[in-house]
């Protein structure tokens, strides 16, 4: 009996191995061009309004106008999030993909 779960244990390392080896053949690697997008003129020049904020000297300011900055950073920087073009999931959502992956597979 040790007999045949040795042969079998070798018969199946064997077969696991042989064709990974036949697939490791090198393939040409595939040149990727990386041309950039265009960004939009809404978005330069909320980029360039962040810029002037974080080349102002801070110091010298009040209380009051530092917090209206950090405001105006803060909506800029929403805005900026919201003009993304990502595709957003819920949770729900991912569950119900993996279901169905699951479920067809």
């Amino acid at each position: 009996m040790k007999k045949v779960t040795f042969y079998l244990m070798i018969m199946v390392l064997s077969l696991s191995v042989l064709p990974t080896q036949v697939f490791a053949a090198e393939k040409n690697p595939t040149t990727i061009s990386t041309t950039p997008k265009e960004v939009p003129a809404e978005v330069k020049v909320l980029l360039n309004r962040l810029d002037e904020i974080k080349a102002m000297d801070k110091s010298e300011m009040s209380r009051t106008e530092k917090k209206e900055l950090r405001k105006e950073v803060r909506a800029i920087k929403t805005e900026l999030k919201s003009t993304g073009n990502g595709v957003y999931l819920s949770v729900g959502a991912i569950i119900i993909i993996v279901l169905l992956l699951i479920l067809l597979l």
